[in-house]
Formats: structure tokens, C-alpha cells, sequence
């Protein structure tokens, strides 16, 4: 009896011991891929969500002004064709 809980004992510490690897592994792994995608992501040149908000507001406000320059645009004509 005392050979097997000896015995399930080892087991369980390499169970134990390998589980240790695979996370270790598993966390250098994760840097790994983590280091590669930031290496490729700097490179392709992207916009940061800010810049890309503050272009976005710049849109809609130039659209917004367009719209009212098109109204105005189409009064003077209309008042054109009055006369």
C-alpha cells in the first residue's frame, strides 16, 4: 500500500511538473506571438482610434456645412428663376 501511494504520489508530481511547463510555455508562446503582431501592426502604418475620431468629426461637420451651403444655394436659384 505504501509503494502505491508512492507511486501515485511521483505521478502526480510529474502531472504537476508538466502542467508547470505547459504554462510556462504557453506564456512564452503568447509574448512570442504578441511581439510579432506589434512588429507587423507598427509597420502596416495604421491611424490611432483618436486620429480616426477627429477626421470623422471633421467629416460630418464639412457634410453638415455642405448641406446648409446646398439649401442656401438652391434658395438663390429659386430666386433667380423668379425674376
Amino acid at each position: 500500500m505504501q509503494t502505491r501511494n508512492r507511486f501515485l504520489g511521483d505521478i502526480a508530481r510529474v502531472v504537476n511538473g508538466a502542467a508547470g511547463v505547459a504554462t510556462g510555455m504557453r506564456d512564452e508562446i503568447e509574448s512570442i506571438v504578441q511581439q510579432r503582431l506589434e512588429r507587423v501592426l507598427s509597420r502596416l502604418n495604421l491611424v490611432t482610434r483618436e486620429e480616426f475620431e477627429v477626421v470623422k468629426a471633421l467629416a460630418v461637420k464639412a457634410r453638415q456645412e455642405q448641406e446648409v451651403l446646398q439649401k442656401r444655394l438652391d434658395e438663390v436659384e429659386k430666386e433667380l428663376r423668379k425674376s
